[in-house]
């Protein structure tokens, strides 16, 4: 089994990654759920995480990531040079995530976001949970 990433789903730049990673994940190792969705809201609950959390989340290998960790763990499993990102986990998680930190408080004002979650075309379909 893979991967589920958990997103806002009205985040402009979250729904841009989410398309991205699908892009680039031709393996289809990552199902998706936007937090909003009933199945994300289980998944928050399942893992203890706060339904307040700033953050895409990765539940791998009966696990849950969140900031930097989760978004560099993602990169592994893209095809392509976007792998070579994951060497990062190197840098300590107090650095890397500051920076994770400051961009998510700032997304909303640098992408703007939605009223509603995205809906998934039918070929996508197979990959929301």
């Amino acid at each position: 089994m893979g991967g589920i990433i958990l997103f806002d789903g009205v985040c402009n730049f979250c729904d841009s990654s989410v398309q991205f990673i699908m892009k680039r994940d031709k393996a289809a190792y990552y199902q998706f759920a936007s937090i909003q969705s009933a199945a994300g809201q289980r998944l928050l609950e399942e893992y203890e995480i706060s339904a307040d959390v700033n953050s895409v989340i990765l539940i791998e290998d009966v696990r849950a990531y969140t900031e930097s960790t989760a978004a560099l763990k993602v990169c592994r499993h893209l095809d392509g040079a976007w792998q070579l990102f994951y060497v990062f986990l190197v840098v300590p998680p107090i650095i890397r995530n500051l920076f994770y930190r400051i961009f998510a408080k700032n997304r909303y004002r640098l992408f703007g976001q939605k009223e509603a979650c995205m809906l998934p075309t039918a070929e996508q379909r197979h990959r929301f949970l």
